[in-house]
């Protein structure tokens, strides 16, 4: 409360004691009875209306203090943003440096990943053919500091140390040239990662560092932080305990609050710069080499969305919570650096960094609409998102010799969609949970799902996906034209984990399929949370399967466990089995195996602080 509500609050406890206490005594005689004035009714009536309307008039003044202070703090509230949340964070009384995070350890097992196929045919790096199980453990150490220079100026990073480093992946023996150990059997000490050197990443990855400031009228940030948009079906942050993936942009955003609870965010990212140099040495500062070559996004979020202590209340009084919103991004790149990013960086002569063999014309464009949907009661919560991705791409070479050649540089068309949706109901006062999740991505007939259409599986005729393919791309140039000029797979965000087995590690992510997902979860005590759900995935079009003829993929259960303490002590187990079913069978007679049924086993040990 404020010293002007203090001030209020005594005012009305003073003027209330007034009309409630005697006259005190004093030297002077009171008149006798029969000599005083006397009191008639409406004197004395008028004398306490008067007392009661000032002490009306000053509570009332009181209370209307409070509330403009409240919907200060709120409003500030509001524009201390996380992206995370889209635009909310609780504003922390000012320190000069704090820090947020998380260390995890997570064991696991996995059992017959290879579903039984032969060796070149497999969807998941596999044991040798005489072993079926494979086991580890890996670890990280998430930092999140935050500096702030005062109430309305601070500086955000986010940093992982050991970034899902497999135990015993970097034994001593393994830096090159040392001959302390001749065997495997007497190594016993680790050292740090280090890339190119003894592991493909460094100890240290900075994911985020970026400045925030809170304005009159709304919150600037600049620089590198995640990005996340309604329930990160697209754009997912990857900030959760058991997280892998993550986006991280590079941008400039400007969060402005026109009405009460609705948001306007514009942004500006740079997605790719391209070929760039160091014009005086590696200390000096870069340079962008061309603009031509740059890949950049212009993006305008709107929505409307309550603080979560707004959420709380509501759903307290039994209100309901209606929260949405529009995300929409235009990207283009009108050149391509050639072989920029095909090997390592390289510092040239002239101070560029990377292969210098010219720029490919590239004429892209894409549209990104993405909605979102939620309403939420007491008992009950629904909530949805959709999302596309529209553009064309007017010449798809990825060489410099291709994109002079008529068979090399087609264009290629761009329309994929999917969507999600949830519906969660609350039982038992919120023990229960019953859950239900819908989910599709579109996709096309062409072979192989597309998740990773970069990654080539051993061919039979030509460089594009034959029948019975796996993965690849999903347009088919060459010779004479493209039979295929469409890319029509949409692909979930990697971060949005639907399941533990076909979709997080053999496909990839979803794609060019429908899923439905049915979950119940049981809080047996506070903190202890029991769960299971039941996973039914089918393509959407029977020739992006293995087989070539069949839709349906599989079934996959889930159960585990769950403990968190108040002091951020989490501990997590699962065990998900796959069950496949004739989409993920072999197209070739000669090739066919009765399919193996598939289980993991994960673990998570963590603590938050």
């Amino acid at each position: 409360m404020s010293s002007n509500a203090l001030l209020a609050a005594l005012l009305v406890a003073s003027a209330t004691a007034a009309a409630q206490t005697p006259e005190p005594q004093t030297g002077t005689p009171a008149p006798a009875p029969e000599t005083a004035a006397p009191a008639t009714p409406e004197t004395a009536d008028s004398t306490e209306e008067r007392i009661r309307q000032e002490v009306e008039k000053r509570v009332e003044a009181a209370k209307q203090e409070m509330r403009e202070e409240i919907r200060a703090q709120l409003a500030t509230q509001s524009l201390a943003t996380d992206w995370q949340e889209e635009w909310v964070e609780e504003k922390r009384k000012l320190e000069i440096f704090s820090m947020d995070g998380y260390y995890r350890l997570r064991p696991n097992l996995y059992h017959q990943f290879d579903l039984g196929k032969v060796q070149d045919r497999r969807l998941f790096p596999s044991p040798r053919a005489t072993e079926k199980t494979q086991s580890g453990a890996d670890m990280r150490l998430r930092l999140e500091p935050t500096f702030n220079i005062s109430e309305e100026v601070r500086v955000k990073a986010q940093i992982d140390v050991l970034d899902n480093v497999l135990l015993g992946s970097t034994p001593s023996r393994s830096f090159p040239g040392d001959g302390f150990y001749l065997f495997d059997i007497f190594n016993d000490s680790q050292v740090a990662p280090k890339s190119a050197l003894n592991a493909l990443k460094d100890s240290v990855m900075v994911r985020e560092a970026y400045g925030e400031v809170s304005t009159p009228v709304g919150l600037l940030r600049f620089g590198r932080m995640t990005a996340h948009w309604g329930l990160g079906l697209l754009r997912n942050d990857g900030n959760c305990l058991e997280c892998d993936y993550g986006d991280v942009v590079d941008r400039v955003m400007f969060v402005t609050e026109p009405f009460d609870g609705f948001y306007v965010t514009p942004m500006l990212e740079f997605n790719s710069e391209g070929q760039y140099a160091y014009p005086n040495g590696l200390q000096s500062q870069p340079v962008d080499v061309s603009n031509a070559d740059d890949s950049y996004s212009v993006v305008l979020a709107v929505a409307r969305r309550d603080t979560p202590q707004q959420v709380k209340a509501k759903l307290d009084n039994n209100q309901g919570v209606l929260n949405y919103g529009a995300h929409l991004s235009w990207r283009t790149q009108r050149y391509a650096a050639s072989g920029l990013y095909s090997s390592p960086p390289t510092y040239n002569p002239d101070g560029t960094v990377g292969p210098t063999q010219g720029f490919i014309p590239r004429g892209a464009t894409l549209y990104i609409p993405d909605v979102w949907l939620r309403y939420e009661e007491k008992k009950f919560r629904v909530e949805f998102e959709l999302a596309a991705q529209v553009g064309f791409i007017n010449n798809r070479a990825l060489t410099l010799a291709e994109s002079t050649d008529v068979n090399q540089n087609q264009r290629l068309d761009i329309v994929s969609f999917g969507g999600a949706a949830v519906g969660e109901y609350r039982l038992l006062n919120g023990q229960l949970n019953i859950q239900v999740e819908l989910g599709f991505a579109s996709g096309d007939r062409a072979p192989g799902f597309g998740a990773y259409p970069g990654r080539q599986r051993p061919q039979r005729a030509g460089f594009f996906t034959q029948p019975g393919d796996f993965d690849g791309p999903q347009y088919n140039c060459g010779l004479g034209g493209c039979r295929d000029s469409f890319i029509r797979n949409f692909r979930f965000n990697r971060a949005y984990r639907v399941d533990n087995i076909l979709w997080r590690e053999l496909v990839g992510t979803v794609t060019d399929a429908f899923y439905a997902k049915p979950t119940i979860r049981y809080t047996l005590t506070q903190g202890f949370d029991l769960f299971g759900s039941v996973i039914y995935s089918q393509a959407i079009y029977p020739e992006s399967t293995p087989s070539g003829s069949n839709r349906p993929l599989g079934f996959e259960t889930n159960v585990g466990a769950r403990y968190e303490t108040e002091d951020g002590f989490v501990a997590r187990v699962d065990w998900s089995v796959l069950f496949p079913l004739n989409g993920l069978q072999e197209l070739e007679v000669i090739n066919q195996r009765e399919l193996a049924t598939a289980h993991a086993i994960r673990g998570t040990l963590g603590i938050r602080f």
